[in-house]
């Protein structure tokens, strides 16, 4: 059957299931554009206001369901947009499948209108890129592109697609479901399905990104470490929660009595309420998972690769104890922290087949430590102490989870926001926290956020974000406004970088420099300039209110911003100041 190239792209992406693809158009994706207004029934298409914004609400789209996310841009400038997101989804292991439009292939290193190597420029974070300048391969890199996304550790790829490709005909054969063959009988015109099994490049692509197996000896390394440790504790990251391995880490976790302490990327791999969770570890980290950590004789990690932002200073991290490591990349073992044992593969197969290994139940001398541990929390409504009313976050954070319930999806922004929810929301399911943890990347927020709700309409999805990452991508607002997506906006201003103002303030005598954000806009106004019903919270009374309102807005299809005054000196804690060790906190 002869299709143009850009059909054939529409049903590659429908054949790998895809319903949602987020973009913007331009000139070099105009046939992509036209091919996805014919095929509108079949598949939807998100208008965004960037396309870095597209890429975030392909990421939220992806970490939230574990399906593959899927953005579109034109060339030029349109992909280069692109890049922030896919970098963020690269540092975090998320699948993204990244499509853009080039010049035609006659104009390809001719410096054309917006012409870019977008291919060269992408290449250091993506798992894979591919120029197409063959319709009759397009299909065939499509489907390799979803395989080299999900296999082995996931990531995201980039197809560069020059416009010439898109608007010529080429053959599209679709991909046979199994046990379905050609009916005899059928027109001779009919198309023949490609088989099941993959292309032999493709195969080498999936090969390339497999990481080696563990062996039974591995397995029997990692029993005999965990039957001999007195005070293990657990250190769980994103690879947990990509594996689906939550189920098995508790099973551990309960086995062993041991404390389990979370990375940001891990937060949701056990449930914050368990008794065993000591929640986040590292820079803000709880008492009880940098004290755990210091003074175990065994750190588990996994699924995790050892940030700076968990370790501080790398030699002085978790230094009496032996370290086992589980992991599906071969290149994060030894990278940061030297291990004496490790064992490579899927998470959810390996903790499997751990188990089978150990006894129902093993002793561990914590004898109530890490309980005591838990109690130190660190100090909260500080202004009321003092006398005030301003609101502090964790009351806000707090209330927002009570009155959307456990079923809640929550993303953030980065900077102080992310921490205190981090610390104080109570994510008690995988997938259900959604933070850029390896990045860092302001603006991130309210496109994973309307990813998140797309792709989970059922969840209520809600945003903290700071005034100063807000006004990266307030422009999303219309996005919202434009499709009814019913996401709720909390936004936390203290009219300055609050991170980087707490770091000035803790360790350069507090000068200040360029982080007073003043003159700050009326987000209020804003908000009701795209559409949106928008609330002030100044106090726990008027925050309530607020919330209330916002809730019914929500509950009748609509976006909601709610604008919450804090102080603009309060911080974060507990804190590890840089280069020191991960149990010497600022309390």
């Amino acid at each position: 059957m002869q299709y143009s190239g850009a059909r054939i792209l529409i049903e590659a992406l429908i054949e790998q299931g895809v319903d949602t693809v987020f973009g913007y158009p331009g000139g070099a994706v105009l046939n992509i554009y036209d091919e996805l207004y014919k095929q509108r029934d079949r598949i939807r298409h998100i208008l965004v206001s960037h396309e870095q914004h597209a890429a975030h609400a392909a990421d939220g789209y992806t970490r939230s369901t574990g399906k593959v996310g899927v953005c579109i841009a034109t060339s030029g400038p349109g992909a280069t947009n692109l890049i922030t997101g896919i970098a963020t989804a690269a540092m975090d292991s998320a699948p993204l499948v990244a499509i853009t439009g080039n010049v035609a292939t006659g104009l390809l290193g001719k410096d054309s209108f917006q012409e870019v190597d977008i291919a060269g420029i992408s290449m250091p974070v993506v798992k894979h890129n591919w120029i197409v300048k063959n319709v009759n391969e397009l299909a065939e890199v499509i489907r390799e592109a979803f395989v080299v996304a999900q296999s082995g550790r996931p990531g995201p790829v980039l197809i560069d697609i020059p416009k010439d490709i898109t608007a010529i005909s080429g053959e599209w054969m679709p991909k046979a479901k199994p046990g379905k063959r050609k009916a005899k009988g059928d027109p001779a015109d009919a198309p023949q399905s490609i088989p099941l099994a993959l292309t032999a490049r493709a195969q080498r692509l999936v090969e390339r990104n497999e990481r080696p197996s563990f062996t039974d000896e591995d397995i029997d390394r990692a029993a005999a470490l965990l039957s001999s440790a007195r005070r293990p504790v657990l250190y769980a990251g994103g690879g947990v929660i990509i594996s689906g391995a939550s189920g098995e880490l508790k099973e551990l976790a309960e086995r062993l009595n041991a404390p389990v302490a979370l990375s940001l990327m891990g937060i949701g791999s056990l449930s914050q309420d368990h008794r065993l969770c000591t929640g986040l570890i590292g820079m803000h980290g709880t008492v009880a998972s940098n004290k755990a950590a210091q003074k175990a004789d065994l750190l588990v990690a996994i699924g995790a690769r050892f940030s700076d932002r968990v370790t501080s200073q790398a030699n002085m991290f978790a230094k009496t104890a032996k370290v086992l490591h589980f992991d599906i990349d071969p290149a994060e073992i030894n990278k940061n922290v030297p291990a004496q044992a490790w064992v490579l593969g899927d998470i959810k197969i390996t903790l499997k087949r751990l188990l089978e290994k150990l006894p129902a139940k093993l002793s561990t001398d914590w004898n109530g430590e890490v309980e005591k541990w838990k109690t130190h929390i660190p100090q909260t409504h500080t202004r009321e102490a003092a006398g005030e009313h301003r609101l502090h976050p964790r009351f806000v954070i707090e209330e927002t989870a009570k009155k959307l319930g456990n079923d809640a999806i929550a993303v953030t922004d980065v900077g102080q926001h992310q921490m205190w929810t981090a610390q104080f929301y109570p994510v008690n399911r995988p997938r259900s926290f959604l933070t850029s943890g390896g990045l860092g990347t302001m603006g991130f927020g309210l496109g994973a956020a309307e990813g998140a709700k797309l792709a989970n309409p059922r969840r209520p999805v809600v945003l903290f974000t700071g005034d100063g990452c807000f006004r990266m991508n307030c422009a999303e607002m219309g996005t919202l406004k434009n499709y009814s997506i019913p996401v709720l906006v909390i936004v936390f201003n203290n009219r300055t970088l609050g991170m980087v103002r707490q770091w000035q303030n803790f360790f350069y005598q507090g000068r200040y420099s360029e982080t007073d954000l003043s003159p700050w806009p009326d987000f209020i106004k804003l908000a009701d300039a795209y559409g949106l019903h928008a609330y002030h919270g100044e106090d726990k009374a008027g925050f309530t209110e607020a919330l209330n309102n916002a809730l019914k807005d929500l509950a009748a299809g609509r976006a909601a911003l709610i604008e919450v005054t804090i102080d603009q000196d309060e911080k974060v804690l507990p804190m590890v100041p840089s280069g020191k060790p991960i149990d010497e906190q600022i309390l």
